[in-house]
């Protein structure tokens, strides 16, 4: 978007006396996490295919850097953080891989995402914000608590004065099993906000109980076309196999792949960019690049998950997959997408070993999604302006 004869200091790009309008989205796009990286990266190309400059907010607190990650799960790890032995022994297996995969996380967003200097604090962020017209918190579990169990208003833009343009696209919560204090914090910050869409139909209800108006959109990473995508998949993989791209620490996951694969008689292949997967059923292929990542997705004959953003690229690339739903409270995002593509009967139930048998049919859902991707960008689109 341009205007013209706008003259502003440390404003975006020119064009003669042009200047298109500069986005800034704080989102959580520093997890070593193909989800967390691919949908900060989709939000920045659908806001540039809009006409406007994007840049990332590189918020990064030193205590969720890839440097400190473990240090700070394992404060909250009981088992482990009480006996000083099990405590080095934990760092000592964990810390290494996670630096690693850390490190080449990072020069994957540094690769593709268009990122401000780096903020390590709140209060870097409140003496220095990044310059921009619109300010938007982005998708992801941006809402939900940190790595340290703590809520960071930053993500609430906390930062941004009152007088500036505040808006929300995807937001989610993780959960929405909301205390009473938590609903005063959310309505404090969010009443700030000129537009909200969320991701969760869970967490439009939410909004809802504690009267903030917002809209229901897609996740970023369905805002982007199958071939729009290619763009990014890396080598096509010829040999056929089995997928299994897992999150959460649930023994049934792997059990049931296993048997998968060899009803259909095909290779196990597990991607995952934590090391300590390696022991788990399947051959283990660490970290692979955002290419390769996106091509393992595209190519599985199927693909068994208990990832939000894996299913969303399944879905896009018509990819067969069963949906394990997470042994924790954030299942309600899977669902919702499921619900929301009519693909609610791809959730196991019972180890059925014939639900992986069965190829989809994605006619309808594709039919659903390119609707659902049209409202979604006209409501950014709306809330940009």
């Amino acid at each position: 978007m341009i205007h013209e004869n706008y003259i502003k200091k440390d404003a975006g790009k020119y064009y003669g006396e042009q200047e298109i309008m500069k986005i800034a989205v704080i989102t959580r796009h520093a997890i070593t996490n193909y989800g967390s990286l691919l949908q900060a990266l989709a939000t920045q190309v659908t806001i540039e295919k809009l006409g406007y400059e994007c840049e990332i907010v590189n918020y990064i607190r030193k205590d969720e850097s890839y440097k400190n990650h473990e240090k700070t799960l394992l404060k909250r790890k009981t088992e482990w953080n009480r006996n000083p032995i099990k405590k080095l022994v934990y760092l000592l297996l964990r810390q290494p891989e996670s630096c690693l995969a850390g490190k080449k996380f990072e020069c994957e967003q540094n690769k593709y995402l268009k990122l401000s200097k780096l903020y390590v604090s709140q209060d870097e962020l409140m003496n220095d914000r990044p310059y921009a017209d619109v300010y938007m918190t982005g998708s992801d579990q941006v809402w939900g608590p940190t790595e340290d169990g703590s809520y960071d208003s930053s993500y609430c833009l906390s930062f941004v004065p009152d007088s500036v343009k505040k808006i929300a696209y995807a937001a989610s919560f993780g959960h929405t099993d909301m205390t009473e204090e938590l609903c005063s914090y959310y309505k404090k910050w969010l009443r700030r906000y000129e537009h909200i869409a969320v991701r969760e139909d869970s967490a439009l209800n939410f909004l809802n109980t504690i009267d903030i108006e917002a809209q229901q959109v897609i996740d970023p990473t369905l805002l982007l076309t199958r071939e729009e995508w290619e763009k990014y998949v890396g080598e096509k993989i010829e040999k056929k196999y089995v997928l299994v791209y897992q999150l959460h620490n649930d023994k049934r996951l792997g059990e049931y792949a296993q048997k998968v694969a060899k009803e259909k008689g095909l290779p196990l292949l597990r991607v995952s960019a934590s090391l300590h997967q390696i022991t788990r059923p399947g051959k283990f292929i660490w970290c692979p690049s955002i290419k390769n990542f996106l091509s393992y997705v595209k190519n599985a004959e199927c693909m068994i998950t208990d990832s939000f953003h894996g299913t969303a690229f399944a879905i896009n690339f018509n990819t067969t997959f069963v949906e394990v739903l997470p042994n924790n409270n954030t299942g309600t995002r899977n669902m919702s997408i499921l619900r929301l593509t009519g693909l609610s009967n791809r959730i196991l139930k019972d180890d059925d070993v014939d639900l992986a048998m069965t190829t989809i049919d994605f006619s309808e859902t594709n039919r659903i999604l390119e609707k659902k991707r049209e409202e979604s960008i006209e409501i950014l689109k709306h809330m940009l302006e």
